[in-house]
């Protein structure tokens, strides 16, 4: 049997930048909770999953309250995950970081979830999407706001994913 880190599958990356949090002058920023938005915003980002058919594999996810939150009330909205690993490399990641965590996602893994903060989370998105003029890619480049969420598709193993690897399927701002 092949090894499925050898196999060239259809795989799905979703991108989910944080949902509104808290103002950070609030408490420290690690410890900052979702606010009554927030929580409205990712329970409706879990709908949108649901709603695409995607199931994830794997969630990445930042140890911050308002990362853990944001998947919480995603899930309560829906969403699925077989596994979630919190991932303190995560935490004010750039592209390159999260990309590195990324590499760790298991070969099996046809679905994984990151979600994290912005700059990186937009920034990683920006890299993997392979088109630069489509409406959806044009506005990912422009706005990435709290719960903006991109789903790619790619067929490289994860320990291989590079720039412009990944289509661009959708971009959205889902709202509760």
């Amino acid at each position: 049997m092949a090894d499925p880190s050898d196999l060239l599958i259809d795989r799905t990356l979703v991108l989910l930048r944080h949902a509104k949090a808290v103002p950070p002058e609030t408490m420290p920023d690690l410890d900052r909770t979702l606010s009554d938005r927030g929580r409205a915003d990712a329970a409706a980002a879990g709908r949108y999953l649901v709603a695409q058919g995607i199931e994830a594999d794997l969630v990445l996810c930042s140890p911050s309250t308002r990362t853990r939150q944001t998947w919480k009330y995603a899930a309560e909205g829906g969403a699925t995950a077989a596994d979630v690993w919190y991932d303190r490399r995560i935490y004010n990641a750039d592209s390159d970081e999260l990309l590195a965590v990324i590499h760790e996602a298991p070969a099996e893994a046809r679905t994984v979830i990151l979600v994290g903060h912005g700059p990186g989370v937009p920034w990683l998105a920006d890299e993997l999407a392979l088109d630069g003029t489509s409406p959806e890619r044009v506005e990912l480049t422009r706005k990435y706001p709290t719960t903006g969420l991109a789903v790619l598709h790619h067929q490289s193993r994860w320990a291989d994913l590079a720039a412009n690897d990944c289509d661009l399927v959708s971009y959205t701002v889902p709202r509760g």
